[in-house]
């Protein structure tokens, strides 16, 4: 190793060493609560220029972007700021969904609107990042939230007969449930089974070229009652903590 370094070079190792430090300095100070909440952002963005080009179905998919992101995360700023989480979700989320559900949508006035979501996410954003630190089970229901919002979509997508869609999104959550399983199995072992189980019966369920939409909706229903239950209590404790 030492053989090694000094071939680099002294000059280039200082450099490296340098760089190396900072960037374990940074990744130190942002707390998951930061870094969670800056993830949402390039939703925001990807929201507003989908306005801009007055795509309507871009706009959509832009917002249930958004929102399966938002929904990962906006406990911590529920609990922060009651009236921050109403000024984003209630105000200007629902404000700009609904006009996209309008016949003939005032694109100009949703960007606008867009545009200020943006613009007052950054400030809570930057807000939390100043302020101290919440109860590190804030970070268990956030990883629990996240790992959920693809399987929100999964039934939507059904019923909209976009199999390829349901799939994907049972997939993913699939994929990351490794991520959180120990949180559920540590508040619940009956129900970390039986999620497991019902898991196994989704995918399952899910391969036929037209999956039974009642079958699946009943099992994913029963997924999404066990893992509620589990997030409900950890926010609980949560915000009991000081």
């Amino acid at each position: 190793m030492m053989q090694r370094v000094r071939r680099i070079g002294f000059g280039l190792f200082a450099a490296l060493a340098i760089v190396g430090y900072a960037g374990h300095a940074s990744a130190a100070e942002e707390r998951f609560e930061v870094s969670s909440l800056k993830k949402v952002r390039p939703t925001i963005v990807a929201w507003i220029g989908a306005l801009e080009k007055r795509d309507l179905k871009a706009s959509k998919d832009a917002a249930e972007a958004y929102d399966g992101a938002w929904n990962g995360v906006e406990t911590y700023i529920n609990f922060r700021s009651k009236a921050t989480y109403d000024l984003l979700e209630h105000d200007l989320q629902d404000g700009i969904d609904k006009g996209l559900t309008s016949p003939n949508p005032d694109y100009a006035a949703l960007t606008k609107q867009a545009q200020t979501l943006l613009a007052k996410f950054d400030e809570a954003v930057d807000t939390v990042a100043k302020a101290p630190p919440v109860s590190p089970l804030f970070d268990e229901v956030a990883r629990l939230r996240i790992v959920r919002a693809p399987l929100r979509q999964v039934v939507p997508a059904l019923k909209a007969g976009d199999v390829a869609k349901a799939k994907k999104s049972f997939d993913d959550f699939d994929n990351n449930w490794d991520s959180i399983e120990d949180l559920v199995k540590q508040r619940s072992a009956d129900s970390y089974t039986a999620i497991e189980k019902t898991m196994v019966q989704v995918d399952t369920a899910l391969m036929p070229d037209k999956p039974d939409v009642n079958q699946v909706t009943a099992l994913v229903n029963d997924i999404m009652t066990k893992y509620n239950a589990i997030v409900g209590e950890i926010t609980r404790d949560a915000r009991a903590q000081k």
